[in-house]
């Protein structure tokens, strides 16, 4: 489209061009058309041409005022709306309207001019017909419709064109995302597969390793393949939780002291993915891994029907930073809670000197699992059951 910026360009300058180049070319189109027309073979064709000229412009702004209607304001607001009715019952008020007008032009304007013309010996007053009602309102009408008619297909055919042009690009981007996507799912397939082979390889020598092994492996999966869905089943996040919380217990062993509730059966209650894991993880990285001695935390999931009440209670040393009830991960959650749960959650914080304290209250989804849309692409979803 950037080819043809006279017809498809939005700037100002192309588009007072294209609405000057039509209304003359309709101008003097219609000024020789009706010229001919009304042409008695009286050999006085010139005087009749002035007439017509004349009558032409001056009816002109009649058909501008019915085009413009139709294309700014019925057609937009009414025919691409679906409302039919309305949009033929408007029509046919703007055709009456665009009559009148024709009228007033015809009786106050047109007969004036011709007549002063007539008096100066430009035209013959005998080649005149008086201008009435009648006469006004086809003369309006007559071309009116017809150039209406042009300008409104001009624009529903252009508005189609330059819609269908951004479907095809917005169909074009999609494929290059999915293929991008793609791509990058080559990687992790790889990574499965390695950490597959390590374990099979430490899980007899190193059975704590091939046990780390295994629940990275699972966070992975859940976060490149669950994660990519609108909403995963609750019990999933949270054995999502219960992997995450598993590895950090490895790393700090018998010092972590940890209090962990998480209800057992939640499959019916759905919750947009990787929501609570920023959360969890940023107890570790602002409030365990900062204290010294005696780190530890308290995590408590309850359900009320459709509610989720999530208390999470961990110790951070006396000097750390309270940067943390501010974090990039806080933030993020703070965000998708307001998007996507605007009106159904409550998320609060207390920052204490020696605790951290964070409450939030979801309101879920429930459905049962067939009703679970997944938005991965079919060939995606393909190479996850190849994984």
């Amino acid at each position: 489209m950037e080819k043809y910026p006279f017809i498809f360009s939005e700037e100002r300058k192309y588009r007072i061009r294209r609405h000057v180049a039509f209304w003359t070319f309709w101008w003097i189109f219609q000024a020789f058309l009706y010229s001919f027309i009304a042409w008695n073979s009286s050999g006085r064709y010139n005087e009749r041409l002035i007439i017509a000229f004349i009558e032409s412009f001056i009816f002109t702004w009649s058909h501008m005022f019915l085009a413009y209607t139709l294309m700014y304001f019925v057609i937009p607001r009414f025919l691409l709306q679906q409302r039919y009715w309305a949009t033929a019952v408007l029509t046919v008020a703007l055709f009456l309207a665009t009559a009148w007008i024709s009228v007033l032009l015809g009786n106050y304007i047109i007969n004036p001019i011709i007549n002063i013309l007539a008096d100066k010996g430009y035209v013959f007053r005998d080649e005149m017909k008086p201008i009435v009602i009648h006469r006004s309102m086809m003369g309006g009408l007559r071309g009116g419709l017809t150039t209406a008619g042009i300008a409104a297909a001009i624009k529903l055919m252009k508005h189609w064109y330059v819609k269908e042009q951004r479907n095809l690009q917005l169909q074009k981007e999609n494929v290059e995302s999915q293929l991008q996507l793609l791509k990058a799912q080559v990687h992790p397939h790889f990574l499965f597969n390695t950490l597959n082979n390590i374990y099979s390889h430490t899980q007899d020598t190193a059975p704590v390793a091939a046990k780390l092994i295994t629940g990275l492996s699972d966070i992975l999966r859940f976060i490149l393949y669950e994660g990519s869905n609108s909403v995963v089943p609750l019990s999933k996040e949270l054995q999502m939780i219960r992997d995450y919380i598993g590895l950090e217990k490895v790393r700090y062993g018998n010092r972590l002291e940890l209090h962990l509730d998480l209800p057992d059966h939640a499959d019916e209650l759905y919750i947009t993915p990787l929501l609570l894991l920023p959360l969890v993880e940023n107890s570790f990285k602002h409030g365990a891994s900062s204290m010294l001695e005696q780190p530890w935390i308290n995590m408590r999931v309850s359900l009320k029907d459709n509610r989720m009440h999530m208390k999470l209670v961990n110790g951070k040393a006396r000097m750390s930073q309270p940067a943390k009830s501010s974090g990039i991960g806080i933030q993020n959650v703070k965000t998708r809670l307001a998007l996507l749960y605007p009106g159904k959650h409550e998320f609060n914080i207390t920052n204490e000197e020696e605790v951290f304290i964070l409450n939030m209250k979801v309101e879920l989804e429930r459905k049962s699992k067939t009703a679970l849309v997944k938005t991965v692409p079919p060939i995606i979803e393909h190479m996850q059951k190849q994984v």
